[in-house]
């Protein structure tokens, strides 16, 4: 298992400047780019849960959203997914590469998730099939993109294994993991196309300290070793610290604070940024 991945490496050549495109459905991505949100807001009613949130995120690039709950970071990454509740409706502009995700046909969104967008979820029992063993659930997400089923039954061991599960795992139901190994299960279906972007959804908070170091670690490795672009979701600043180059900071609903890492941990500009290092202290 590699070193976890520091802040403080890999800076250079990101443009952390937060401009925004104008929308469009097929728009030429600016040069580094990969991900652009663009003042999108999210209501439920005439209630506004995400308010004019804007950000971009390059290739390759660790970017984490931090914030309490209720801030808006798991609705801006379910729109990202287009995975939104129903009854959410979201406006402004989310691309990938300059295709529009917002409002396309969820014939498309299937493509790409799992291959181009992958996520981890905060609750692997919700996410994972308890009815199917763990080495068909991986083998699944290779073979609805074009693998077949005999390659993917053998790649689904490999990457199970390289995230240090046993060989038995794959026959295992999800029941008879421990939280941790779930974990793991999830980070394997989601790294397993090689996606683009890989969106993590406070993945370790029911985690014992050890074992979301190791967590952490596998996914600092998993995106490196791909060339994976990381948004990673979580109220811990301690967290983001240990995986991400650059912070976005969240509260009700708007972004309050942008910047790389170690420049929002050294002097964090805004007050609310300020109390949550003090609380990770």
């Amino acid at each position: 298992m590699s070193e976890p991945v520091h802040p403080q490496g890999h800076l250079g050549g990101v443009d952390s400047s937060g401009s925004s495109l104008d929308q469009g459905l097929h728009r030429e991505p600016e040069r580094d780019e990969l991900l652009n949100v663009d003042g999108l807001s999210i209501a439920n009613g005439d209630v506004t849960l995400v308010d004019d949130v804007s950000f971009h995120i390059a290739p390759g690039e660790r970017v984490g959203l931090i914030g309490a709950s209720g801030s808006g970071k798991s609705l801006t990454a379910s729109a990202i997914m287009g995975l939104l509740p129903d009854g959410m409706s979201p406006s402004g502009s989310v691309t990938l590469r300059g295709r529009e995700l917002l409002g396309a046909p969820e014939r498309d969104l299937s493509r790409l998730r799992g291959k181009d967008l992958g996520m981890v979820f905060q609750e692997p029992m919700t996410a994972l099939n308890p009815a199917m063993r763990i080495g068909r659930q991986v083998a699944e997400t290779l073979t609805i993109h074009g693998t077949s089923r005999r390659r993917a039954a053998e790649r689904a061991r490999e990457l199970l294994d390289r995230v240090g599960l046993p060989e038995r795992t794959a026959r295992a139901y999800p029941h008879e993991l421990s939280g941790g190994q779930r974990q793991r299960v999830l980070l394997t279906i989601a790294l397993a196309n090689d996606p683009s972007l890989l969106i993590c959804d406070e993945p370790t908070t029911a985690l014992d300290v050890t074992v979301q170091a190791q967590v952490l670690d596998l996914i600092a490795e998993g995106v490196r070793d791909r060339g994976s672009a990381l948004l990673f979701i979580t109220h811990d600043l301690a967290v983001i610290a240990s995986v991400c180059e650059r912070v976005l900071v969240c509260r009700d609903g708007r972004l309050v604070e942008e910047g790389l890492v170690t420049d929002v941990l050294s002097a964090p500009a805004h007050d609310y940024t300020r109390r949550l290092l003090e609380a990770a202290l």
